[in-house]
């Protein structure tokens, strides 16, 4: 399928740092590989670290599964975030951290439609069902399921309401979770499910009207961090400050379930 991007696409490919690299203007930042779901909270993030610290991050946003494939074939990063916790153990079995890491958050989903859409989204996936059922929803879109734990965990919740054989020839898929919600927000597609940290951002909540999907519906996305081997003094501040109240109000801001607190 050949899909042409709109201005506003790019415009929130851009907002969404698909490709992009952030917060890189000094000299030899410190290089981070995060889950994309982080995006905009982990941007806000770093911009109160350098505020409290004076230390300049450089952070790349993709699917997890990529960045685990890049680490293990010596991608000079020094500290990975994961959206699968598994990955980062995969990482530390294999000698390439300093240890097994610590859990930082657990993501969940949403069920979005653009404005204009067909799709009404709602908690019980009902008029997404009779969506699909009608012909109104032609292209739904999800993170990749191949190298993408939101991917993985779309096809869980949408398994789980007997709806994935239905929507699989529909499906756009995105290279990770940013990009399924620039196809789900943009009109590449009528709807899709992705972050609900993303959801969360002004950028893309305004773009059109969502529903919390139930945890129960698929596996938890227990994210974790690791430092690689090569994490120097700013990497292994930075992996102290996302543990401390500061950093964990941002991420609750966006929506994420964190370590010791209940849903």
């Amino acid at each position: 399928m050949t899909i042409r991007f709109p201005r506003r696409t790019l415009m929130l490919a851009a907002a969404l740092g698909l490709g992009l690299v952030t917060a890189s203007q000094a000299a030899d930042p410190v290089r981070i590989a995060a889950a994309a779901d982080l995006k905009f909270a982990l941007d806000a993030v770093a911009a109160q670290f350098k505020a409290d610290t004076g230390r300049e991050l450089s952070i790349s946003y993709g699917s997890s599964g990529n960045f685990a494939r890049q680490l293990l074939q010596d991608a000079p990063f020094e500290v990975f975030l994961s959206a699968d916790e598994g990955l980062a153990f995969k990482l530390a079995d294999a000698g390439r951290t300093l240890d097994r890491g610590t859990p930082y958050a657990e993501g969940r989903l949403v069920l979005f439609a653009p404005h204009g859409s067909a799709l009404t989204p709602d908690d019980r996936f009902s008029d997404l069902r009779a969506a699909l059922a009608d012909g109104r929803v032609q292209r739904f879109a999800i993170a990749n399921p191949e190298h993408a734990p939101y991917g993985v965990a779309a096809e869980q919740a949408l398994a789980a309401q007997g709806l994935w054989t239905t929507v699989q020839p529909r499906l756009v898929l995105g290279e990770n979770v940013a990009q399924a919600a620039q196809f789900a927000t943009t009109g590449s597609a009528q709807g899709g499910i992705f972050a609900y940290s993303l959801a969360l951002s002004p950028e893309v909540g305004k773009l059109g009207t969502y529903a919390l999907i139930p945890a129960a519906w698929h596996q938890p996305l227990r994210q974790r961090m690791v430092l690689m081997r090569n994490a120097g003094d700013t990497a292994k501040a930075f992996y102290a400050y996302m543990q401390a109240s500061p950093a964990r109000a941002v991420l609750r801001r966006f929506g994420f379930v964190l370590p010791g607190e209940a849903p």
